[in-house]
């Protein structure tokens, strides 16, 4: 507070405004950081306490079994490696939902999983699905 009188006085107050200034850039900074940090990944994650089902199987639904020593079956049914690409076009050509099921078996080679995916791509396949345990 100053008194009156016409010199130059001390002032005993507390300069706010540095501090205020400082506080906004911060504000600004933080608010500008964390909407950059933040990264997600969209999955869709079974069920945790899935109901028991019943093992009914939808005659429309293909599955393609990646079995060990380089063998394949789709439904059930062995086809050899080099007829694979022509059995999914085959059966993929005419239907107009677009969809396979891949179930790999716990002993085959990653690698065979993955060409089977490719092979069923190159077929016309449009949607994946990978069969849970």
């Amino acid at each position: 507070m100053s008194t009156g009188g016409g010199g130059s006085s001390l002032n005993n107050e507390i300069n706010v405004t540095p501090m205020i200034d400082v506080l906004l850039v911060l504000l600004i900074i933080f608010m500008m950081i964390i909407p950059m940090s933040r990264k997600a990944i969209d999955t869709q994650l079974p069920d945790p306490n899935p109901q028991p089902q019943t093992t009914q199987v939808n005659p429309d639904q293909i599955v393609l079994e990646i079995l060990p020593e380089d063998k394949y079956a789709v439904n059930k049914e062995p086809v050899e490696r080099a007829d694979l690409f022509n059995r999914l076009k085959a059966i993929y050509d005419p239907r107009p939902e677009k969809i396979i099921f891949i179930k790999g078996d716990t002993m085959a080679i990653y690698a065979n999983v993955i060409w089977a995916m490719d092979q069923a791509r190159g077929a016309g396949v449009k949607v994946i699905g990978v069969a849970p345990k």
